[in-house]
């Protein structure tokens, strides 16, 4: 039983990584219709209304009231508020080679936020392998890039605030789930990036004089699937994995999961998408298996 346990939280943790690998695709998807700010408006108002129904069916339990709303507002912010506007920015003035080497940093800046806010520090081992896995996707991504720079420090600095977003939320959702269950946290994660980019898309509609026509994508069976998915799949079930995993487990070792992602969407590229399949990314798969896997060995070695 006791292994059941400990196991758990790494299949989540996998199967959050996965679902995130296949959201590439359906973003692409999404954004051949939608602008950016709309795609997220309705991805977060998808998952939204698909918690309350749930709530309201009885097949989850949201209770906030006597507890610090505070704390999980926190976490909200950082994740989906700040963080994916700071990447949406960063990434429209970099290349996505640059873009994929600052999101690949997230798993270190939270093992050092780890250490400094919930005094969780890995062993040496496990900063080795962290670096492994960061490297892996490093490798991957300047292979493909062929190092191209778009020479952009200010879309630099934006991911960097996007990194350390991420990490924030990873602390903050840590710290959260003493008081919350995982199911509490996405809830208000959700409707907090419902209401705040809905409000955002609402606006500039407005502006522009076409808000008839806000809602009017929906109708599209071509929109409408990669939301779905986003809004059900990429955002609740895999936020949910995620809060789940950090309830669980320390920062770092949930964190290093998500450089899982780049192999998922490399597969999910190579075989649905048709694109092509080169060598470094054999290499750079490789060295995020290990580094993930070196990661959770070590940190329950140093348990035991």
């Amino acid at each position: 039983m006791e292994s059941k346990k400990r196991y758990l939280p790494i299949i989540a943790a996998i199967i959050h990584s996965v679902i995130f690998g296949f959201s590439f695709m359906f973003t692409k998807k999404g954004l051949d219709s939608l602008d950016p700010m709309q795609l997220i408006a309705f991805r977060f108002l998808m998952a939204a209304l698909a918690l309350t129904l749930l709530q309201v069916l009885g097949i989850i339990k949201v209770k906030l009231k006597g507890k610090n709303i505070r704390m999980i507002l926190l976490v909200a912010f950082f994740q989906p508020l700040a963080y994916y506007i700071f990447e949406a920015l960063g990434v429209n003035r970099t290349s996505s080679s640059e873009a994929g080497m600052m999101i690949a940093l997230i798993p270190v800046f939270v093992a050092l936020f780890g250490a400094v806010f919930l005094k969780e520090k890995p062993t040496s081992m496990q900063y080795v392998f962290i670096g492994l896995s960061v490297l892996g996707v490093v490798f991957i991504n300047v292979m493909k890039g062929h190092t191209e720079s778009n020479g952009n420090f200010t879309g630099i600095i934006l991911l960097l605030f996007a990194v350390l977003c991420s990490a924030a939320f990873n602390i903050s959702s840590r710290k959260a789930s003493a008081q919350f269950s995982p199911v509490e946290i996405t809830f208000v994660m959700m409707w907090v990036g419902a209401i705040t980019y809905n409000i955002i898309g609402i606006s500039q509609h407005i502006i522009s004089g076409n808000l008839s026509i806000y809602l009017k994508p929906l109708a599209n069976i071509d929109v409408l699937i990669p939301i779905i998915y986003l809004g059900i799949m990429a955002s609740v079930i895999a936020f949910f994995m995620t809060n789940y995993t950090l309830s669980k487990l320390e920062a770092s070792q949930a964190a290093v999961f998500t450089n899982l992602s780049t192999i998922v969407s490399i597969i999910a590229g190579v075989v649905i998408m048709k694109e092509d399949f080169y060598w470094f990314h054999l290499v750079g798969a490789i060295m995020i298996l290990v580094g993930v896997w070196g990661t959770v060995y070590y940190g329950n070695k140093a348990e035991n």
